[in-house]
């Protein structure tokens, strides 16, 4: 999920930020000595307190104020200036050390409210979107999400992964719109999922009970494209895809996309379309990859307003590790953005491990259609740079 936050490199900038105010009354100090200018350089004192207030509490912006009018004091009366010159300057300099100090104390007050909006969006992060262990069932699981929205850690995407008497079970999605409404919306979806997956033997159940829910609950408008995937047996991986981008199955290297045989709406709006969602059955061996996404990924731009070429990606990246892969193209689609995303973006991959390669599930990926084949100029090697059909079948990336 999310990053945890290196703290200790805002050390230096911040000593930085509080000694500044220092710097400045020095500076000025002996500029006004090696020019002997009189009092012309006498106003930049009240520089000191102003900057004080961007990175120091009304104590700081205080303590410097009076070294700065100590320091104005001084040097007025070493230059000679009349008395009411010098008293304008200390006048300007308690009203600059005033405000600075009620500007310091107010910037004070929004950082708390800061932090505990922080803390209560990381309590509500923790129980919409539960952390995954990175072993669940017979697979080993990676996720990576972002929310778009500055200094926010939840959004419209969704993701959950559940062991159920029926298997394990997974749903990644996307909500339609931003803010509240969609957190609240993604919410409802997890929350009907989670017991649904587990009371539900059949898969299109679990879809049939989410969208009862959100008949009730959302607008004309709103609607969540998904896929729920299950594994009720070994080898076998079912996936229902409503409306969503196909995930993206890895074998042998090669990626392909697992395009559902008969589209299905989005959830919420099968009413308006009568169409039912289809189940796909795919057989899932030892060293499948599977990996679900929402368009925040795929739809993210760069500055030539070239999209991320995901599959191509995750070519690249695959490995035997789900979290290094993951990692990879995270880190891949930052930098093509170049540093923030305009969208919520959620990567879910899914890994089986094994040691030996199963004649009946290394077989093409069985589905109700015959399965693309991925673009000819995609890479198809690891990370170290050698391609990965060259490599047994138990040899790491």
């Amino acid at each position: 999920m999310s990053q945890a936050p290196h703290h200790g490199h805002d050390h230096w900038p911040r000593r930085l930020v509080a000694a500044l105010p220092l710097l400045i009354v020095s500076a000025v100090v002996l500029v006004h000595l090696v020019t002997a200018a009189g009092t012309t350089w006498l106003p930049l004192l009240a520089a000191g307190p102003a900057l004080a207030a961007t990175a120091n509490g009304p104590r700081g912006v205080a303590c410097v104020g009076l070294l700065a009018a100590a320091a104005g004091v001084a040097l007025g009366i070493h230059a000679g200036a009349p008395g009411a010159e010098l008293a304008v300057v200390l006048a300007a300099l308690l009203a600059v050390t005033l405000a600075g100090g009620l500007a310091s104390a107010l910037r004070g007050r929004r950082e708390r409210v800061l932090a505990a909006v922080r803390s209560v969006a990381e309590a509500a992060q923790h129980a919409l979107l539960q952390p995954i262990p990175a072993t669940v069932g017979p697979f080993q699981v990676a996720v990576r999400y972002s929310a778009a929205a500055a200094e926010a850690r939840i959004g419209g995407d969704l993701y959950a992964l559940v062991s159920t008497p029926y298997g394990v079970r997974l749903i990644v999605g996307d909500v339609r719109g931003k803010g509240l409404p969609a957190v609240g919306t993604a919410a409802l979806v997890l929350g009907v999922f989670r017991e649904a997956a587990y009371d539900e033997p059949d898969l299109l159940a679990v879809i049939a009970r989410i969208e009862r829910s959100l008949a009730r609950n959302l607008g004309a408008d709103d609607f969540v494209t998904a896929v729920v995937a299950g594994y009720p047996r070994a080898g076998q991986l079912e996936v229902v895809n409503c409306g969503h981008a196909p995930p993206l199955l890895v074998r042998d290297g090669v990626v392909v996309p697992v395009e559902p045989d008969r589209p299905a709406p989005p959830l919420g709006l099968r009413a308006l379309s009568g169409e039912t969602p289809a189940l796909q059955v795919l057989s899932f061996a030892d060293r499948d990859q599977l990996l679900l996404y929402t368009d925040g990924v795929t739809e993210a731009r760069n500055h030539d307003r070239e999209f991320y070429p995901l599959a191509e990606g995750l070519a690249r990246h695959t490995c035997h590790e789900p979290a290094r892969t993951v990692a990879a193209l995270h880190d891949e689609l930052l930098a093509h953005v170049g540093g923030r995303l305009h969208d919520d973006a959620a990567l879910l991959l899914l890994h089986m491990p094994g040691s030996s390669a199963s004649p009946e599930g290394r077989g093409s990926a069985r589905t109700a259609t015959t399965a693309q084949q991925p673009n000819d100029g995609a890479a198809r090697h690891c990370p170290h740079g050698s391609p990965s059909g060259a490599l047994p079948r138990s040899a790491p990336c």
